[in-house]
C-alpha cells in the first residue's frame, strides 16, 4: 500500500525526466511535479459522463502564493461538493475569471490599484486618495475607465470647482491627469482623456490669508494634532516667522523673552531678534524636549530637528476641513507667515513695523542702519506681537479682534 502523502514527504521529492502525478488522499486530487521542480495540485473528476481536470494552484509548504496539502484536499472537497450538487466547478471557474476581466477596467478597481502601486510612494498619497474618494469614485466609479471622455474629465473638474472651489478642483484635475497618464503607460487606455483640459480657476495663493473662522479651526486642528507639530504650526502664526526658522529652534537661541535669529538661519541673511509674546512663550513651554546635544527644542531623535511637515500638515487641513463641514480653501504653512503680517496691519501696525517683524525682505536700510534698527525698533516689535497675540485670543473667543484692540486703548 502506497504510504499517505505529507507535508514532509512532498518536501523530499525529487523531480524526474518525466512529469509526475502524485494522489494526495482525496479522490481525484493529485500533486502534479514537473520536471523543473515546479509543484502543483489539479483534481480529476467526472460531469455529465466526463472526466474533467480543474487547476487548484501551485504547492506551498505555509500557505504563500500557493496551497498546501492541507489547503489542496479542503479545495478538493469544496469542488466536489460541487459536483454533487450538480455544479460543473470547471465552468464556475471560467464564469468566476469572466466576471473577473470584465471588472478589471473599472474606474474603482483601477484606483486601487493605483494607490498599491503608485501613490503608496508618496508623502501626500493620503490627502490624494481622499480627493479621489469624494470626488471621481461616487462618478466614474462604475464606469470603465475606456468609456471616460475628455467631456467628462471637463464636466467632473468644473462641478468640484463650483462646489469646492476652484483651488480643490485644480489638485483634483492634477492627480486625475497622473492616474490616467497611469492607465496608458499600463496600456489600460490609448490616451490620456485629461491632457489639455485647463484648470479650472486661476490660482493667486499669494494671496492667501486664514480669515478668523478658519484660525479658529486651525488651532483646535493643531491641538487635534498635538506635538511637536502642532506647536510649531502654532507659533509659526503668532511669530510671522519662516517654517525652518522655527522648527529648527534651538534652546541657545531664546533668551530674555526673544528668539536670536543668526543670519546664517535666515533666508536673506538679516539676523534679527523676534520678541516673543506671552502666547508664544506658554506654548515653547509646553514643549516635551527630547534631549539634544544641539538644543534642538523640536527633535524626535535629539541628533536633528523635526522633518517631513507633509503629513501633519495634512492632517491639520483634515481636522479642519471636517469641523467646518466643508472643503477649505488649500492653504500652505507659508500662508500663515501672510496671516500674520495681514493680521498686523488689520490691527493698526505700521506697515514698516509689521515687515520689520516678520523680516521681510526690503525692511530696514543699509548695513549700519540695519544694526542700529535691530536695537531700535525691538520695543515696536515686541508690542505688535503681544497685539497679534490678544488678537488671536479675541478671534479664538469669537470676538471681532479689531473692535476690542480699539477698546483697550
Amino acid at each position: 500500500m502506497a504510504k499517505a502523502l505529507t507535508d514532509k514527504g512532498i518536501g523530499a521529492l525529487k523531480p524526474a525526466d518525466k512529469r509526475q502525478e502524485i494522489p494526495a488522499g482525496v479522490a481525484g486530487l493529485v500533486l502534479i511535479v514537473q520536471p523543473s521542480g515546479v509543484m502543483s495540485w489539479a483534481l480529476r473528476y467526472r460531469f455529465a459522463g466526463k472526466v474533467r481536470k480543474l487547476t487548484l494552484g501551485r504547492y506551498s509548504p505555509e500557505s504563500v502564493n500557493g496551497l498546501s496539502l492541507a489547503d489542496a484536499r479542503k479545495a478538493a472537497n469544496d469542488e466536489l461538493e460541487k459536483v454533487r450538487r450538480g455544479e460543473d466547478p470547471m465552468w464556475a471557474k471560467r464564469d468566476e475569471r469572466a466576471a473577473r476581466l470584465e471588472g478589471r477596467n473599472k474606474v474603482s478597481t483601477l484606483i486601487d490599484q493605483f494607490e498599491e502601486r503608485h501613490l503608496k510612494s508618496l508623502r501626500s498619497k493620503k490627502q490624494v486618495r481622499q480627493l479621489l474618494d469624494k470626488h471621481v469614485m461616487p462618478v466614474w466609479g462604475e464606469r470603465d475607465v475606456q468609456t471616460i471622455t475628455r467631456r467628462d474629465v471637463i464636466d467632473l473638474v468644473e462641478g468640484v470647482a463650483t462646489r469646492s472651489g476652484g483651488v480643490t478642483a485644480n489638485r483634483l484635475l492634477s492627480h486625475i491627469h497622473k492616474f490616467l497618464g497611469w492607465c496608458v503607460v499600463r496600456d489600460v487606455i490609448d490616451l490620456n482623456p485629461a491632457s489639455g483640459v485647463q484648470k479650472p480657476a486661476k490660482e493667486q495663493s499669494s494671496d492667501r490669508v486664514l480669515s478668523d473662522e478658519e484660525i479658529r479651526l486651525f488651532w483646535a486642528a493643531c491641538d487635534e494634532e498635538g506635538q511637536p507639530f502642532g506647536a510649531i504650526f502654532k507659533l509659526l502664526l503668532l511669530t510671522g516667522q519662516r517654517k525652518s526658522e522655527i522648527a529648527e529652534m534651538t534652546e541657545a537661541e531664546i533668551r530674555e523673552g526673544l528668539l536670536h535669529l543668526p543670519s546664517e538661519r535666515v533666508k536673506n541673511k538679516r539676523g534679527h531678534d523676534v520678541p516673543l509674546s506671552k502666547a508664544a512663550q506658554a506654548i515653547l513651554a509646553g514643549v516635551q524636549r527630547v534631549k539634544s546635544e544641539k538644543g534642538y527644542i523640536f527633535s524626535t531623535t535629539g541628533k536633528t530637528p523635526v522633518s517631513g511637515f507633509d503629513d501633519p500638515t495634512n492632517r491639520v487641513r483634515a481636522h479642519m476641513n471636517k469641523a467646518a463641514g466643508r472643503e477649505l480653501e488649500h492653504w500652505t504653512l507659508h500662508r500663515l507667515r501672510a496671516t500674520c503680517a495681514t493680521g498686523l496691519a488689520r490691527l493698526g501696525v505700521s506697515r514698516d513695523i509689521h515687515k520689520r517683524v516678520i523680516n521681510h525682505k526690503g525692511s530696514g536700510g543699509d548695513v549700519v542702519t540695519d544694526i542700529y534698527d535691530r536695537h531700535a525698533y525691538l520695543e515696536e516689535k515686541r508690542e505688535a506681537l503681544e497685539l497679534w497675540a490678544q488678537a488671536v485670543e479675541d478671534i479664538l473667543a469669537g470676538l471681532d479682534p479689531v473692535k476690542e484692540a480699539v477698546s483697550r486703548r
